[in-house]
């Protein structure tokens, strides 16, 4: 794992948020399906809007842990949609810490790519409107 000290995106991010201590695992970091359920959160909000509707989480493509996340950190994600096909929605998702607050540092903790499918009210699929 790399320490390598980064700057935030310049866009606002997706969702940001402060893990507490509730949300630690048994090494004292924050546990990892917090993270996973953080950016699942986040990646829908921009499949949601593109679907113009109700999605579902169809696959994890890919889901990276560069750095560990500790109480205190505040988690900036940032989520972008990268593909759109007929009824799926396939978002890249960018995860940062801002920790340190007497010396503030921000690093990369993690990066995932997801894909959703927009679904009807009885979850079946359903095409993608036009952009």
């Amino acid at each position: 794992m790399s320490d390598q000290v980064v700057s935030l995106p310049s866009q606002a991010p997706t969702l940001r948020v402060l893990p507490m201590p509730a949300d630690v695992n048994a090494s004292g970091d924050i546990f990892g399906g917090w993270v996973m359920s953080q950016v699942d959160i986040a990646g829908g909000i921009p499949a949601a809007r593109r679907a113009r509707g109700r999605i579902a989480t169809m696959a994890v493509n890919s889901f990276l842990f560069k750095q560990p996340i500790s109480v205190g950190d505040v988690v900036s994600i940032y989520a972008e949609v990268v593909r759109v096909g007929r009824t799926s929605i396939t978002v890249d998702v960018q995860v940062y810490a801002e920790r340190n607050p007497s010396n503030p540092v921000v690093v990369k903790v993690t990066e995932a790519t997801l894909t959703y499918v927009a679904t009807n009210d009885d979850g079946s699929k359903r095409e993608l409107p036009a952009a």
